[in-house]
């Protein structure tokens, strides 16, 4: 299995250095990750402004270990709302957050997390735009629920990520579609037990067929996030038969991969945002998506090639 081999690479020094330094991984690095800093992710958010794009914002993050790393997240994303507050762009970019970027692994983390994010939530509400809590692993899920429910108190337009191969998530689809809620499906990455989480891709697909029904009937605003064309056109004919208009519900991408489906969706119509992730800490980024779906190796390698 390659996902705990790349994982394990993610948090080694010696493998940082070694992969940093390989001939085309900076390519590779530039084409997935959005930048380094604020003034290098703004442009990036013009450019998918004038393609009728929007996108959602991840400051990109590994191995929080101190309050004051979590504190430190806190104040990157409030900088990148500074400027998209400057630049009038806030309607186009929400934020995504990982919340163990905010404190929720150390002590005490439920209350620092949710002490941490608030005030981003707080500051994207004044800009006009909001903040998802993407899912992690399934041990910090009922943490992530609970302050998502706690913000929606005063933001109820604060969004949540659900995992499709997670057993769970259907009844998780259903209580989240009543609430009204924005919520994200994906089909999830992480290296789950088969205790609690689906095996076979086959069953997850069908796992993420369900939900997504689930959520295009219910009450809340549903975001498919898939790059799977089959999957795509299903949750596009689930809309129709709900029916939904085209701005009812969005599609969510990677930044550099399906770049020109991502236009082409908007060109259609439909909502469709870029899931854009920038930060100094590219390395644990990049591994941890390869440790989370390691077939994402031969998918990088053929975009350099094609460039598309």
């Amino acid at each position: 299995m390659l996902g705990p081999v790349i994982l394990a690479a993610s948090r080694s020094d010696k493998m940082r250095r070694f992969i940093s330094a390989a001939p085309g991984t900076k390519q590779v690095v530039d084409r997935f990750i959005a930048g380094e800093t604020v003034d290098q992710v703004v442009p990036i958010v013009v450019d998918a402004a004038g393609k009728g794009l929007e996108v959602t914002l991840d400051v990109v993050g590994e191995d929080i270990t101190t309050p004051a790393q979590a504190e430190a997240a806190r104040d990157a994303y409030l900088e990148l709302i500074e400027r998209l507050k400057v630049l009038d762009l806030g309607p186009r970019a929400e934020m995504s957050v990982k919340l163990s970027m905010f404190g929720q692994a150390l002590e005490g983390g439920h209350e620092l997390a949710l002490a941490n994010v608030r005030p981003v939530v707080e500051a994207a509400d004044a800009i006009g735009t909001t903040v998802t809590l993407d899912a992690e692993d399934h041990t910090t899920l009922d943490s992530m629920f609970a302050i998502h429910e706690e913000l929606r108190k005063d933001f109820p337009q604060t969004g949540c990520v659900i995992q499709s191969y997670l057993f769970r998530t259907e009844a998780d689809a259903r209580r989240l579609a009543a609430a009204g809620s924005r919520v994200r499906i994906v089909k999830g990455a992480y290296k789950e037990p088969a205790s609690v989480a689906y095996q076979d891709k086959a069953e997850i697909d069908k796992a993420y067929v369900r939900i997504t029904r689930i959520l295009m009937e219910g009450e809340g605003y549903p975001m498919i996030g898939s790059h799977d064309p089959r999957l795509i056109a299903i949750a596009q004919e689930l809309g129709r038969q709900a029916g939904r208009k085209l701005d009812e519900y969005e599609f969510q991408m990677l930044y550099g991969i399906r770049s020109e489906e991502h236009v082409r969706l908007a060109a259609e119509g439909h909502r469709m945002r870029v899931y854009t992730a920038y930060g100094t800490d590219w390395y644990g980024y990049f591994m941890r998506r390869l440790a989370e779906k390691p077939a994402n190796l031969l998918f990088f390698g053929r975009s350099i090639l094609t460039k598309g």
